[in-house]
Formats: structure tokens, sequence, C-alpha cells
């Protein structure tokens, strides 16, 4: 092994000894340049390799190019690459082919080789590494697109880009993206050639027996793949997708329009077709010019261009009446709405065509609970409050074992300041009351409303019955929020007592816990007899899940001015024999850096 290290280290002499000759390092670098890749070389040589030691390598590797170039451009010197740089850029396509090698099924190596050459132009390595990684990741379709985008617009081959793309679609016959990206190379190919023929027809040369497809010139090429795909791949996405790259090309009107006819024809109860369609007529604006139109003019227009969208909405919705339907129909609306415009007519025709939608999607049934909310939203910002009040009451009636649509009504009748808040609260808690998800979030809107409306003793018994009416889980929070609003309306000696009371009903929670000893250390007189009552009832519950717990109880033994540093010991004991798994290690740790004095 040491042989063959000193023998790669042999032959960097002649590079590095060029680059002594010339100025761009000195021979103290040059040392510690041999120093360093001795030390590398040792590493990838080992019986058992790693590919963090080849990652470096290569890393270092590459910081001595970007280096060199550096130097080259500060002194302005050009010469001598094929002795110092070729050397190692062969030295680094070396070093990643004996990685992958190694690695073959890691895709990020054979992509950071990919990088390299693309960065460095080494052109031919670059196509043998797409090769050999193609036949070793043929199940990876963006591996093939890449390879045949870098044949296309780096090589400008537009024949091995084909090549590529046929070979890609034996291994992933039903792949949309592949056929896609085929179907936009063989587009760009004929931009390329129709561009180049009309320079060709500008300078008047002679092209002698060399003549352009007519076909490939007009897309044809596209259009046949374009077919292919439609056989094979079902679903509109696909077929939107290919249309738009078409759209791209100003030469592909007839692909379009076969594009749009098949869409109509084989999708024509798809809500996705009829969206593309409407939304199609915003682009279709009047033939005339635009040179000198007023901003009345300009809004004119796009009146009419929504009119239209919305005229081909209605008739969707009319054709396919599903949620998903008035989905796309309220979404274009909201759309337009949030556009910003300085005119108030067309904004309030945004408005009333909005909610108009809104309204009729409600009274089919087919409006989507997510969107109830947008609506209340704009019918609040709108200052339309009776209207948000029959929506949000309506909302609770279609989804009535919904805790979001409950949240949602009772929220507007509280923006709203309503007589009706807590009839609407006892309503919300008997409808959903047996739903898998629970009531945590009414009982919080409620306990919260109420101490912001209601009187001290209304509130208390609010958070007594939640308590009562939630689950064990949910409860725990309400503890917390109970023993939080005692202690700032009802001060100290309450808290301690509602304390007390809350601790016989389990579950609790640690933060429970942790709140009251907070309370306690708020107190003029903190006792620290009552600190250990509240941590060693801490400690029965969670003694054996949390570490930091009694590294908190052993620091206010040292701490405060009532505590007992000797009781530390026996914390420390207790603590060994409660916690379990890899808490012991840390409350070692832990309690080490506080003995010396660093925690």
């Amino acid at each position: 092994m040491a042989e063959r290290i000193e023998q790669r280290l042999e032959d960097r002499v002649p590079e590095l000894e060029q680059l002594e000759r010339v100025g761009l390092f000195t021979r103290k670098e040059i040392k510690a340049v041999l120093k360093r890749a001795s030390a590398l070389e040792y590493k990838i040589q080992r019986r058992a390799l790693r590919k963090e030691d080849f990652i470096n390598y290569i890393q270092y590797e590459i910081n001595l190019l970007e280096l060199i170039k550096k130097r080259r451009a500060r002194i302005g010197y050009s010469f001598k690459k094929d002795e110092i740089e070729n050397s190692i850029l062969h030295r680094v396509h070396s070093l990643f082919k004996r990685a992958i090698g190694k690695w073959k099924d890691d895709v990020q190596l054979w992509l950071s080789h990919v990088a390299f050459c693309k960065q460095w132009n080494a052109k031919h390595q670059l196509s043998k590494v797409f090769s050999s990684m193609l036949a070793i990741h043929p199940n990876k379709p963006a591996l093939w697109i890449m390879a045949a985008k870098w044949e296309m617009e780096t090589r400008l081959s537009s024949e091995s880009a084909r090549h590529l793309f046929l070979r890609a679609l034996r291994f992933h016959p039903e792949c949309p993206k592949l056929y896609q990206e085929y179907f936009r190379m063989e587009l760009m190919n004929a931009e390329k050639q129709r561009k180049e023929k009309k320079e060709f027809e500008r300078a008047k040369m002679d092209l002698g027996e060399f003549s352009y497809s007519e076909e490939i010139l007009n897309g044809e090429m596209a259009r046949i793949i374009y077919r292919d795909a439609a056989q094979k791949i079902k679903g509109v996405e696909f077929h939107l997708a290919v249309l738009s790259i078409a759209k791209l090309f100003d030469f592909t009107q007839d692909l379009q329009k076969e594009i749009l006819e098949s869409l109509q024809t084989k999708f024509a109860d798809d809500p996705l077709t009829w969206d593309y369609m409407a939304r199609r007529e915003l682009e279709l604006g009047s033939p005339q010019s635009t040179e000198h139109t007023t901003k009345q003019m300009k809004v004119s227009e796009m009146t009419q261009r929504e009119e239209r969208c919305s005229a081909v909405f209605e008739e969707a919705v009319r054709a396919v009446p599903t949620e998903d339907m008035w989905k796309y129909y309220i979404t274009f609306c909201l759309e337009r709405y949030n556009r910003k415009t300085n005119s108030e007519g067309l904004k309030q025709k945004r408005l009333e065509r909005t909610l108009s939608v809104f309204n009729k999607a409600h009274e089919s049934n087919l409006l989507p609970e997510a969107l109830y909310r947008q609506w209340l939203q704009l019918l609040l910002e709108s200052n339309l409050s009776e209207k948000a009040v029959e929506v949000a009451e309506a909302a609770t009636k279609c989804f009535s074992l919904s805790v979001e649509m409950w949240q949602m009504r009772l929220q507007v009748l509280i923006q709203l300041k309503s007589g009706e808040v807590t009839q609407c609260f006892e309503e919300a808690i008997k409808h959903v009351k047996s739903k898998v998800c629970g009531t945590l979030p009414l009982w919080t809107l409620w306990v919260e409303w109420s101490e912001g409306t209601k009187s001290k003793e209304d509130t208390e018994a609010l958070y007594q019955r939640s308590l009562c009416a939630t689950t064990h889980a949910e409860s725990v929070t309400m503890k917390e929020k109970y023993l939080d609003w005692t202690y700032r309306n009802g001060g100290y000696k309450k808290v301690r007592r509602v304390f007390n009371r809350l601790c016989e009903n389990r579950p609790l929670s640690l933060d429970f816990f942790r709140k009251m000893i907070q309370i306690e250390k708020e107190q003029e007189s903190c006792k620290m007899l009552h600190l250990r009552e509240y941590y060693e009832r801490a400690l029965r519950e969670f003694g054996s899940k949390d570490s930091g717990l009694w590294l908190d109880y052993i620091k206010e033994e040292l701490s405060h001015p009532q505590g007992k540093p000797e009781n530390c010991g026996s914390i420390h004991w207790r603590a060994m024999k409660m916690l379990q798994g890899d808490l012991v290690e840390d409350f070692v740790s832990k309690y080490t850096l506080l003995q010396t004095g660093h925690l």
C-alpha cells in the first residue's frame, strides 16, 4: 500500500514543480499540498473504505483547482494548463470513478460527478458519465431527462437527445414527465431549424442538396409524440401540461387546436378542463389596437373578459355539478377579487360576482367546508354582518359535527358582540360532544370569551364544568388554564386550594406543576416547604420520564435561602433509581456540570 501511495505522490511532482516554477505557489505551499495529499491518499487506500474520505479528497482537489484559477487571474498567467490543471482534472475523474465503482447506488455521487464535468467543461467525460449512470439507474426518469437536455442544449445534438428519450420510454412507457420533455425537445428542435432556415434565406445562401424537412419545421414530430402519449397516459393534467408547452412556440397553432379538441372530447366532464377553458377567455383579448387605449377602455375590456370567463364557469357548474367544479369557480372569483385595481366599479363587480357564486354553491349544497371560512371573511370585510351570521348558522347546519365550523360561527358572533354567544356555545357542545377529535377548541374559546365578558363566578363555574365535560387528555389543558386564571383573579391562597383540588383528578401535566412552582417563586415569602411539596408531587407523576425536573429540584435546594443542600445526595440517589434508559446518562452528565458550576 505504501508503495502505491508513494507512486501516486510522485505522479504529482511534475505539476507541483510547474506550479512553483511559474510562480503560482511557493515552496512552502507545495510542501503543504504534498503533506495533505499524502494524508488523503492513505485514507482512500485502507481496507475499510469510507465514502466520506473520497468526498473529502475530491473536494480538496476541486478547491485546489479553484485556487489555481484565482492565482492565474491575479498574476495574468494562462500557460501550462495541460501540465497543471489537466493533471488534477484527470485525478478527480479517477477518484469519482473509484468512488462510484464502490457505491454505485448513490445517485448523489453520480450527480456530483456530472456537476464537476459541467463546471470544468469536460464534455467527452460527461458523455461517458451519463452513459454509465443510465446503465446503472435506468429506473429514474429524471436522469434520462437530464442527459437528453444536456445533449440538446449543450452539445446541440437533437439526434442524441431523441435517441435518449426513446430509450427512456422503453423503460418508462407511461411516464408523463418523459413525454412532456420529449415533446418540448422536438418543438425546440423545430424552432431552431426554422431560425436557421430563415437566416440562410436572408443571406441567400445555396444549401445545395441539403434541405429542411417541412414536417419537422411544422412540429409534426411533436404531434406524433403527443398522439402516442395520449393513448397511454390517462388524465387531463397531462394534456394541459403539453398544451402549456405548445403555447410557448408561435408555430404550433394547429397542434394546440388538436390538443384542445382532444381535451374537450375526452375530458368534457372533468372540472380541470372547464377551469382551463374558462380561464382561457382571459387571454383572448379583442382584436382592436391597444396603442391609444384609455384606462376606462382597459377596465371595460377586462370586465368583458371576466364576464366571458364567468359565463363559461356558469355553463360548467350546470354540466358538471360537483364540489370540485364549484371550488374552481370560487377560486377564480377570489383570485380576480384579490387583484389590485384602481377602478372601484370593477372591484365592486368582482365582489358581487364572488358573493353570488358562494351563495349559489351553498344553495346547491356543494360548497366545501374549507370555503365557508373564506366566504365569512369576505362578508365581514364587506361589512355584511347580518349575512355573515346567516351564513355561519347555515355552515353549522351543513357540517354539524365539525368543530372548525362551530368555532367559525362563534368567532363571528363574538366579533359582532351578539347576545346569542352563550346559546350558540351550548348548541355547539351538544352537537360535537361525541366527536372523536374532542371539544377542547370550543371550551378554550368559551372560557377565553367568558374571562372578558362574564363575572368571575360564572367563569369559574364554566372552568369546573369544562373539566367534567372534556376527555382526560383534554382536561389536562383546561387544568393549566384554570390554574393560571385563578392566580390572576383569585390570588395565591385561592390558587393553592384549586391546585390541591385539581391534583386529586388525574391526568396532570408537567406544565401544570411547573406553573404552580413558578407561582410560589413569585411570592414575597416563597416557602421551600411548599416548593418541596410541588416538586414531590410532580416527581411522583413524571420522575421516571424527566431528568430536568430532578435537576431543578436539586438547584432549588442549593439556591433557596431555606433550602437544605444535604438533601441533594438523597435526591440524586432517588433520580438514579427512577429514571429510565438514556435519561440516566443525561442526568449524570448534567449533574456533573452542576457540581462543577457549569450549569
